[in-house]
Protein backbone atom coordinates (compact mmCIF):
# COMPACT_ATOMS: atom_id res chain seq x y z
CA UNK A 1 0.00 0.00 0.00
CA UNK A 2 1.47 3.33 -0.99
CA UNK A 3 1.61 6.08 1.57
CA UNK A 4 -0.29 9.31 1.02
CA UNK A 5 2.43 11.16 2.95
CA UNK A 6 4.29 13.56 0.72
CA UNK A 7 8.08 13.11 0.56
CA UNK A 8 8.39 16.70 1.66
CA UNK A 9 6.11 16.30 4.69
CA UNK A 10 8.95 15.55 7.12
CA UNK A 11 10.78 18.64 5.98
CA UNK A 12 7.57 20.67 6.15
CA UNK A 13 7.04 19.53 9.76
CA UNK A 14 10.31 21.03 10.86
CA UNK A 15 10.18 24.45 12.46
CA UNK A 16 11.76 27.27 10.56
CA UNK A 17 14.70 28.98 12.31
CA UNK A 18 12.57 31.80 13.69
CA UNK A 19 9.96 29.43 15.16
CA UNK A 20 12.73 27.26 16.56
CA UNK A 21 14.23 30.31 18.25
CA UNK A 22 10.86 31.27 19.73
CA UNK A 23 10.32 27.73 21.05
CA UNK A 24 13.76 27.74 22.69
CA UNK A 25 13.00 31.10 24.32
CA UNK A 26 9.67 29.80 25.60
CA UNK A 27 11.39 26.73 27.05
CA UNK A 28 13.96 28.89 28.82
CA UNK A 29 11.23 31.06 30.29
CA UNK A 30 9.29 28.00 31.47
CA UNK A 31 12.40 26.63 33.20
CA UNK A 32 13.44 29.95 34.70
CA UNK A 33 13.92 29.84 38.49
CA UNK A 34 13.48 32.83 40.82
CA UNK A 35 16.81 31.97 42.45
CA UNK A 36 19.77 29.66 41.85
CA UNK A 37 21.76 27.80 44.52
CA UNK A 38 25.11 26.34 43.43
CA UNK A 39 27.92 24.35 45.07
CA UNK A 40 31.46 24.35 43.65
CA UNK A 41 33.41 21.08 43.86
CA UNK A 42 36.91 20.29 42.66
CA UNK A 43 40.63 20.28 43.32
CA UNK A 44 42.69 22.70 45.40
CA UNK A 45 43.58 24.78 42.42
CA UNK A 46 42.39 28.35 41.79
CA UNK A 47 40.23 27.29 38.83
CA UNK A 48 37.41 26.30 41.20
CA UNK A 49 37.36 29.53 43.16
CA UNK A 50 37.98 31.56 40.00
CA UNK A 51 34.83 30.04 38.54
CA UNK A 52 32.90 31.16 41.62
CA UNK A 53 34.26 34.67 41.22
CA UNK A 54 33.30 34.66 37.55
CA UNK A 55 29.70 33.72 38.42
CA UNK A 56 29.52 36.40 41.12
CA UNK A 57 31.13 39.01 38.89
CA UNK A 58 33.62 40.03 41.57
CA UNK A 59 36.43 38.57 43.67
CA UNK A 60 34.76 36.98 46.67
CA UNK A 61 36.58 33.65 46.99
CA UNK A 62 40.23 33.95 47.95
CA UNK A 63 42.79 32.48 45.57
CA UNK A 64 46.05 33.06 47.40
CA UNK A 65 45.56 30.18 49.82
CA UNK A 66 43.55 27.00 49.87
CA UNK A 67 40.33 27.27 51.89
CA UNK A 68 39.59 24.76 54.62
CA UNK A 69 35.96 25.77 55.17
CA UNK A 70 32.91 26.35 53.02
CA UNK A 71 32.30 29.95 52.02
CA UNK A 72 28.89 31.24 50.86
CA UNK A 73 28.41 34.35 48.76
CA UNK A 74 25.40 35.88 47.01
CA UNK A 75 24.77 38.17 44.09
CA UNK A 76 21.97 39.25 41.77
CA UNK A 77 22.10 38.17 38.15
CA UNK A 78 19.39 39.13 35.70
CA UNK A 79 16.99 40.17 38.49
CA UNK A 80 17.34 37.01 40.55
CA UNK A 81 19.44 35.93 43.50
CA UNK A 82 22.32 33.54 42.85
CA UNK A 83 24.01 31.91 45.84
CA UNK A 84 27.33 30.11 45.45
CA UNK A 85 29.11 27.96 48.04
CA UNK A 86 32.81 27.29 47.52
CA UNK A 87 33.99 24.11 49.25
CA UNK A 88 37.43 22.92 50.40
CA UNK A 89 39.25 21.48 47.42
CA UNK A 90 40.56 17.95 47.41
CA UNK A 91 44.08 16.69 46.76
CA UNK A 92 45.51 15.13 43.62
CA UNK A 93 47.14 11.96 44.85
CA UNK A 94 45.76 11.21 48.30
CA UNK A 95 42.47 10.63 50.04
CA UNK A 96 40.73 13.83 51.12
CA UNK A 97 41.04 14.31 54.90
CA UNK A 98 37.87 13.66 56.87
CA UNK A 99 37.48 17.22 58.16
CA UNK A 100 37.53 18.53 54.60
CA UNK A 101 34.98 15.94 53.56
CA UNK A 102 32.75 16.94 56.47
CA UNK A 103 32.89 20.56 55.28
CA UNK A 104 31.99 19.51 51.77
CA UNK A 105 28.89 17.68 52.99
CA UNK A 106 27.97 20.66 55.20
CA UNK A 107 27.68 22.80 52.07
CA UNK A 108 24.29 21.24 51.32
CA UNK A 109 22.82 22.49 54.62
CA UNK A 110 24.01 26.01 53.76
CA UNK A 111 21.62 26.11 50.79
CA UNK A 112 18.14 25.28 52.07
CA UNK A 113 16.13 23.43 50.95
CA UNK A 114 19.02 22.20 48.79
CA UNK A 115 21.33 23.16 45.93
CA UNK A 116 20.02 23.29 42.39
CA UNK A 117 23.32 21.99 41.02
CA UNK A 118 26.84 20.92 41.89
CA UNK A 119 29.41 22.48 39.57
CA UNK A 120 32.26 19.98 39.26
CA UNK A 121 35.18 22.12 38.09
CA UNK A 122 37.74 20.22 36.01
CA UNK A 123 40.77 21.96 34.49
CA UNK A 124 41.45 21.02 30.89
CA UNK A 125 44.56 18.86 30.78
CA UNK A 126 45.62 15.25 31.03
CA UNK A 127 42.86 13.49 32.99
CA UNK A 128 44.03 10.34 34.78
CA UNK A 129 42.55 7.34 36.53
CA UNK A 130 43.62 8.93 39.83
CA UNK A 131 41.65 12.07 38.97
CA UNK A 132 38.58 9.93 38.32
CA UNK A 133 39.08 8.10 41.62
CA UNK A 134 39.26 11.40 43.56
CA UNK A 135 36.03 12.59 41.97
CA UNK A 136 34.27 9.29 42.68
CA UNK A 137 35.53 9.29 46.27
CA UNK A 138 34.34 12.80 47.07
CA UNK A 139 31.01 12.82 45.25
CA UNK A 140 30.14 9.55 46.98
CA UNK A 141 29.83 11.61 50.18
CA UNK A 142 26.55 13.03 48.88
CA UNK A 143 25.01 9.74 47.74
CA UNK A 144 24.34 8.41 44.26
CA UNK A 145 21.70 11.04 43.48
CA UNK A 146 24.37 13.75 43.42
CA UNK A 147 25.26 12.76 39.85
CA UNK A 148 21.76 13.72 38.68
CA UNK A 149 22.44 17.30 39.78
CA UNK A 150 26.09 17.58 38.69
CA UNK A 151 27.33 19.73 35.83
CA UNK A 152 30.99 19.46 34.79
CA UNK A 153 32.54 22.89 34.24
CA UNK A 154 35.75 22.85 32.20
CA UNK A 155 38.23 25.64 32.92
CA UNK A 156 41.55 26.54 31.24
CA UNK A 157 40.03 25.67 27.86
CA UNK A 158 42.23 28.38 26.31
CA UNK A 159 45.04 25.84 26.08
CA UNK A 160 42.98 23.82 23.61
CA UNK A 161 43.41 26.59 21.03
CA UNK A 162 41.64 25.31 17.89
CA UNK A 163 40.68 21.93 19.34
CA UNK A 164 37.02 21.61 20.38
CA UNK A 165 36.06 20.50 23.87
CA UNK A 166 34.28 17.50 22.33
CA UNK A 167 37.50 16.38 20.68
CA UNK A 168 39.36 16.89 23.95
CA UNK A 169 36.86 14.69 25.79
CA UNK A 170 37.26 11.92 23.20
CA UNK A 171 41.06 12.09 23.38
CA UNK A 172 41.16 11.96 27.17
CA UNK A 173 39.71 8.47 27.14
CA UNK A 174 37.55 6.39 29.39
CA UNK A 175 38.24 8.02 32.77
CA UNK A 176 36.92 11.47 31.82
CA UNK A 177 34.13 9.90 29.78
CA UNK A 178 33.13 7.85 32.85
CA UNK A 179 32.65 11.08 34.82
CA UNK A 180 30.59 12.66 32.04
CA UNK A 181 28.48 9.52 31.65
CA UNK A 182 27.71 9.59 35.39
CA UNK A 183 26.30 13.13 35.12
CA UNK A 184 24.40 12.43 31.88
CA UNK A 185 27.00 14.18 29.70
CA UNK A 186 26.16 17.58 31.16
CA UNK A 187 29.08 19.96 30.83
CA UNK A 188 29.96 23.58 30.20
CA UNK A 189 33.12 25.46 29.24
CA UNK A 190 33.90 28.76 30.94
CA UNK A 191 36.62 31.34 30.42
CA UNK A 192 37.55 32.87 33.77
CA UNK A 193 39.43 35.74 32.17
CA UNK A 194 36.43 37.57 30.78
CA UNK A 195 35.47 40.52 32.94
CA UNK A 196 32.24 42.48 32.93
CA UNK A 197 29.24 41.00 31.14
CA UNK A 198 30.12 37.35 30.61
CA UNK A 199 28.69 35.70 27.47
CA UNK A 200 28.98 32.16 28.88
CA UNK A 201 27.09 32.77 32.13
CA UNK A 202 23.54 32.82 30.68
CA UNK A 203 24.21 29.44 29.06
CA UNK A 204 25.51 28.08 32.35
CA UNK A 205 22.37 29.24 34.18
CA UNK A 206 20.16 27.72 31.49
CA UNK A 207 21.92 24.37 31.84
CA UNK A 208 21.40 24.45 35.60
CA UNK A 209 17.71 25.23 35.12
CA UNK A 210 17.43 22.38 32.63
CA UNK A 211 18.87 20.00 35.22
CA UNK A 212 16.28 21.12 37.77
CA UNK A 213 13.48 20.71 35.23
CA UNK A 214 14.65 17.24 34.18
CA UNK A 215 15.27 15.99 37.73
CA UNK A 216 12.12 17.43 39.23
CA UNK A 217 13.63 19.90 41.67
CA UNK A 218 16.74 20.61 43.70
CA UNK A 219 19.08 18.12 45.35
CA UNK A 220 17.97 16.88 48.78
CA UNK A 221 20.42 15.09 51.06
CA UNK A 222 18.68 11.91 52.21
CA UNK A 223 18.58 10.85 55.84
CA UNK A 224 20.87 7.88 55.27
CA UNK A 225 23.40 10.26 53.69
CA UNK A 226 23.28 12.53 56.75
CA UNK A 227 24.72 9.60 58.71
CA UNK A 228 27.79 9.91 56.52
CA UNK A 229 28.31 13.43 57.84
CA UNK A 230 28.17 12.15 61.42
CA UNK A 231 30.66 9.41 60.59
CA UNK A 232 33.00 11.98 59.07
CA UNK A 233 32.81 14.06 62.23
CA UNK A 234 33.95 11.06 64.26
CA UNK A 235 37.01 10.76 62.01
CA UNK A 236 38.20 14.32 62.59
CA UNK A 237 40.64 13.32 65.34
CA UNK A 238 42.44 11.03 62.92
CA UNK A 239 42.71 13.69 60.23
CA UNK A 240 44.76 16.15 62.28
CA UNK A 241 47.93 14.10 61.88
CA UNK A 242 47.60 14.31 58.11
CA UNK A 243 47.39 18.10 57.88
CA UNK A 244 51.12 18.75 58.13
CA UNK A 245 52.02 16.60 55.11
CA UNK A 246 49.47 17.36 52.41
CA UNK A 247 50.11 17.59 48.73
CA UNK A 248 48.16 20.68 47.78
CA UNK A 249 46.63 19.54 44.65
CA UNK A 250 45.61 19.62 41.13
CA UNK A 251 46.65 22.06 38.48
CA UNK A 252 46.27 21.93 34.70
CA UNK A 253 48.80 19.45 33.40
CA UNK A 254 49.58 21.07 30.06
CA UNK A 255 51.57 24.19 29.33
CA UNK A 256 49.41 27.15 28.44
CA UNK A 257 47.88 30.31 29.77
CA UNK A 258 47.48 28.64 33.13
CA UNK A 259 51.16 29.40 33.75
CA UNK A 260 50.14 32.93 34.68
CA UNK A 261 48.85 31.52 37.97
CA UNK A 262 52.00 29.66 38.97
CA UNK A 263 52.59 32.27 41.65
CA UNK A 264 49.39 31.03 43.31
CA UNK A 265 50.75 27.51 43.58
CA UNK A 266 50.22 26.38 47.15
CA UNK A 267 52.46 23.31 47.16
CA UNK A 268 54.92 23.31 50.08
CA UNK A 269 58.56 23.96 49.17
CA UNK A 270 60.51 20.89 48.15
CA UNK A 271 62.80 21.17 51.19
CA UNK A 272 59.85 21.01 53.56
CA UNK A 273 58.25 18.18 51.64
CA UNK A 274 61.33 15.99 52.09
CA UNK A 275 61.82 16.78 55.76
Amino acid sequence: MSSNRSPNTAADDRLDPEEDKQLAAATREANRLPELRLILLGWRWPGKSLTGNTILGREEFRLERAAEFCVKRETEIDLRQVTVVDTPGWFSAQTTPADYQQEMVRSVSMLQPGPHAFLLVIPVGMFTETDRARIEENLALFGEDVWKHTLVVFTWAEILKDRSIERHIRREGRDLQWVLDKCKKRYHVINNYIFGEHPQLPQLMEKVEKIVAEEGGCFILKQDEIKTQNQLQSLNLNSNSVKENRELGARPKQNGSCNSLRSMDVDPPQKERNS
